[in-house]
């Protein structure tokens, strides 16, 4: 049976007058926080990750998120880490926003978080309206992006966007006006296309920050193979540079008279 550790992700404050507790704690903060933990553990694919089992305790509140132990020791490590150098410029992206996202919670409600893992002598970090756990903005820049893959949705009642399935980034959503996709005369699903656009971007790891990401323009994108045009480039090679060469002065020119 696989071995099973937990983190504590603990909450104090009050609800005006009132401490904080599992019976005045709402369900959206419960939402919230169950959203954060995924990525606190798991920041990359979600799809074949372990179980996350869940219950909150008494204390103020204390949400107990179970799983397995090896995702566990790995999370122990990142909040050392985070303790130690009282920034998260290092982290995966998705773990960066989710301590960002707590910090904005500590700071709106004046809560204080203390998380910790089931590890003896687990390394622990606490959020406060004093912690500043925020990505440095000078490492994320603008940039311009390509991205080739099939059209998977398309459209928003308020905020348009279209899906697109690529291979490098799996399925990367893009705001697009509203006004693109109603003059737009084509159906777009489920048809390969290039799509240009900007978003941020980690000026040191290359890391595309896929939330950022805004439409330019589409590229009408055929990734045929065209043995007519190849073709027809190598015959105009031949003619244009291996027809004014004789082999054997290019060889000699090669060797540097070496063999003479």
């Amino acid at each position: 049976m696989e071995k099973i550790g937990f983190i504590e992700i603990r909450i104090t404050g009050s609800k005006g007058n009132i401490d904080l507790s599992p019976d005045n704690y709402d369900i959206r903060e419960i939402i919230s926080i169950l959203e954060n933990a995924e990525n606190l553990l798991y920041p990359s694919d979600k799809k074949d990750r372990p179980i996350i089992s869940y219950k909150i305790e008494e204390g103020s509140v204390k949400h107990i998120l179970k799983t397995s132990i090896q995702y566990i020791i790995g999370f122990n490590a990142i909040i050392g880490q985070v303790n130690q150098v009282q920034n998260i410029d290092f982290l995966d992206l998705a773990t960066a926003k989710a301590f960002e996202n707590i910090q904005d919670i500590s700071t709106k409600r004046n809560y204080i978080f203390t998380i910790k893992t089931s590890l003896n002598n687990s390394n622990e970090v606490r959020v406060d309206k004093t912690t500043n756990y925020y990505r440095t903005e000078a490492i994320w820049a603008d940039a311009e992006f390509y991205f080739y893959g099939k059209v998977t949705n398309a459209g928003g009642k308020d905020k348009a966007n279209i899906h697109v399935l690529t291979e490098e980034l799996g399925t990367v959503r893009i705001q697009t006006p509203i006004s693109f996709l109603e003059q737009y005369d084509e159906n777009l699903l489920y048809k390969t296309f290039g799509i240009r656009a900007i978003g941020k971007q980690h000026s040191e790891t290359g890391e595309v920050d896929t939330t950022t990401l805004k439409f330019l323009e589409l590229v009408d994108y055929q990734p045929t193979y065209d043995e007519k045009y190849l073709k027809s480039l190598r015959d105009k090679a031949k003619k244009s540079w291996l027809g004014i060469i004789n082999p054997d002065d290019w060889l000699k020119g090669i060797r540097g008279g070496y063999d003479e």
